[in-house]
């Protein structure tokens, strides 16, 4: 059992972001694959399946025992010594490789790439739900219905899977994304060792049949098209900017850093397909027409938003002596809105 142990100063640092990024959901994927599925992802792991031409596959600079905190461990370890930026050209467009890590690259080709549209949009769908959450019942009712076996005992976050330890946010905050891949477990924490950063968890949202049914749709030849034209991530860059956002709020829909996000919307920005305009200290990034020209037609079917079941009252572990202030309005401005 992992226990998150929060101070009052976290309360106000919790913040919801629509995904953890490709590289720790390939990497929740390739655990997925190597065990039983249910209905909801089984039509997805039979298209995989003609995709690959071996499992389980070989990860370059990982024991063949490892598991998946084995994983996200040496992950969030190489991230800090490893550009990302600088080692996309090594693997798939989009997909951020570190050595230390193993390489994902074919896992992210195979059963993550084909789908990432559908899938970010319905991550999206969930991170908006559960900021509805967040303005009914504040922090402590978003905690407590994460999942039903992550736990909330004010001050402490218990996770009911994992490894045995206790992680101190000290005023640093945690982010919290909903992961479509990680379907068999509750929840993870794929980053905890920046020394100012926030700790991220990833916690379980699988999609039910129906709503799987739109996921596992092939991919049309127009979306290929354009992240061929013009690199994957760029291409979601595209789609997450139909609505426009910040470069910080580009690299949360994403899922990569800030200095990756500048990096690409200062190649859209060249290319003609979006326009940055200064309000004080904040830059905007909106589509030019000619970058909405080329979108037109290609996005995807958007799932059906996801409905969370929120008690009709506060369980009773929620309505214990509150241990911070109570949360702002604030936060629920941070959820990232439907593109």
């Amino acid at each position: 059992m992992q226990r998150i142990h929060f101070t009052p100063a976290d309360f106000a640092r919790v913040r919801l972001r629509p995904t953890v990024g490709p590289l720790v959901e390939s990497a929740f994927a390739y655990g997925l694959l190597g065990r039983g599925v249910g209905a909801p992802f089984a039509r997805w792991r039979g298209q995989v399946a003609e995709r690959l031409t071996q499992w389980p596959l070989p990860l370059s600079g990982t024991s063949a025992a490892i598991g998946l905190d084995g994983l996200l461990d040496l992950i969030e370890r190489s991230g800090r010594s490893v550009s990302t930026e600088a080692a996309l050209g090594r693997t798939a467009p989009g997909l951020p490789f570190h050595p230390a890590a193993g390489d994902l690259s074919q896992v992210w080709r195979a059963a993550v790439a084909p789908y990432w549209e559908h899938v970010h949009g319905y991550l999206e769908a969930e991170c908006e739900a559960r900021g509805r959450v967040l303005m009914a019942g504040g922090v402590e009712l978003l905690l407590a219905t994460l999942h039903s076996k992550i736990t909330w005992e004010a001050p402490v976050l218990r996770i009911h899977d994992g490894p045995d330890e206790d992680i101190g946010l000290d005023g640093r905050g945690m982010v919290l994304s909903p992961s479509v891949f990680l379907a068999q477990r509750p929840g993870r924490i794929t980053r905890r060792l920046a020394e100012n950063g926030p700790v991220v968890l990833a916690f379980a949202a699988p999609p039910d049949p129906r709503q799987a049914a739109a996921l596992w749709d092939e991919p049309d030849d127009s979306g290929q098209s354009l992240g061929a034209l013009v690199g994957q991530t760029r291409a979601a860059a595209l789609h997450a900017l139909r609505s426009s956002c910040t470069t910080g709020q580009l690299a949360d829909r994403l899922g990569i850093s800030a200095a990756g996000a500048s990096q690409h919307t200062a190649v859209l920005r060249r290319a003609g397909l979006i326009t940055t305009r200064r309000i004080r200290n904040t830059v905007l990034h909106t589509l030019t027409p000619l970058g909405v020209a080329l979108l037109k037609g290609m996005s995807p079917r958007r799932p059906a938003p996801v409905a969370v079941r929120t008690p009709a009252r506060r369980p009773a572990a929620v309505a214990v002596r509150r241990h911070g202030p109570r949360p702002v309005s604030e936060l629920a401005a941070r959820t990232t809105p439907a593109a």
